[in-house]
């Protein structure tokens, strides 16, 4: 058998033949030892921003104990919802905010990313680096001024790197809420999944207003602990010149109980408000929009380089 290596890119993977053959019709032999995370935010959302999509075009979040994926996607976020309390983010956050875990280059994160396997959705075989170039060309095709805009499409899911360094999947992937107040009405499984929640019965955290005051803006607010956080905080960190706009984006991208339920407008300021429409504007391009287009990857990784070199260049620290 032939292995075609056209870029550095493919040394440095584990791509599936499956997934190889997609790319350029050639085949790889396979890895071995994936890590195996459940990215729940890929499934039908219950908020009423997507109350018109028909059912039958995305799976849902109804309970069937007999279908095994359902009950994955349950029980990701039983967990997440019982255990993501105001102590473990800040304990997260003192761990993984230290940035002394590894160091590496935003493109071999990327590639890194390939030996994660999402279980949430096997109708589609598509690895993480198809997703992130698919959705980069689709924003590129409709913003072609904004490169800035290009790039974040590209990185936003890259804070899922953790799933290899020991984060379980209710710390890495899905949908995101604020801790410390009243869990929001459009939350995912709400109406049962927080009964072991301790914050829901500290009278600290378990109000409308909880540990915020009115107005205070997301920027002040203590997030559940997941990769939109973590990217956010890493290129902070690296010191990414990329604008308020991208990085507002990757941070609040999976925070659908606000941007698709409608909830937690109580704590947003008028830089929230403005921000929204950016956040809104991303989304449609990493949510329900998977392409049969197989993206030319090796054609537009000296185009997608050169961006980071732009914005964020060299080995950062994570």
């Amino acid at each position: 058998m032939r292995v075609v290596q056209k870029h550095e890119l493919f040394k440095r993977s584990s791509l599936t033949s499956r997934q190889i053959k997609m790319y350029y019709g050639a085949l790889q032999q396979e890895a071995s030892g994936p890590v195996e995370v459940l990215d729940p935010s890929l499934l039908l959302r219950p908020e009423p921003a997507f109350a018109a999509k028909p059912v039958g075009m995305f799976r849902d979040y109804s309970v069937d104990p007999e279908d095994p994926i359902k009950e994955r996607v349950r029980m990701t976020y039983h967990k997440m919802h019982t255990y993501q309390t105001v102590d473990f983010v800040r304990g997260k956050m003192d761990y993984w905010l230290r940035f002394d875990k590894i160091r590496s280059t935003i493109m071999d994160a990327l590639v890194k990313l390939n030996d994660l396997v999402d279980e949430s959705d096997p109708d589609v075989d598509i690895p993480n680096i198809m997703h992130a170039f698919q959705t980069a060309e689709r924003i590129r095709a409709d913003h072609p001024e904004e490169d800035w805009f290009h790039l974040t499409g590209l990185i936003h899911d890259l804070g899922k790197i953790m799933a290899f360094y020991g984060e379980p999947q209710w710390a890495v992937v899905g949908d995101t809420f604020p801790v410390g107040c009243e869990w929001g009405n459009s939350i995912v499984y709400r109406q049962t999944s927080f009964k072991n929640n301790p914050d829901g019965k500290n009278p600290l955290y378990n109000t409308k207003y909880g540990m915020y005051q009115p107005n205070c803006g997301l920027e002040n607010i203590t997030m559940s602990w997941g990769h939109d956080e973590y990217m956010y905080q890493v290129l902070r960190h690296n010191k990414s010149t990329l604008p308020e706009e991208a990085l507002y984006m990757i941070r609040f991208h999976s925070f659908y109980p606000w941007h698709a339920g409608g909830d937690y407008t109580h704590l947003c300021n008028e830089k929230d408000k403005k921000m929204l429409h950016w956040v809104l504007e991303f989304n449609k391009y990493d949510l329900y929009t998977k392409s049969t287009s197989v993206p030319d990857i090796e054609a537009l990784m000296p185009y997608y380089q050169s961006l980071i070199d732009k914005y964020m260049p060299g080995e950062l620290e994570w």
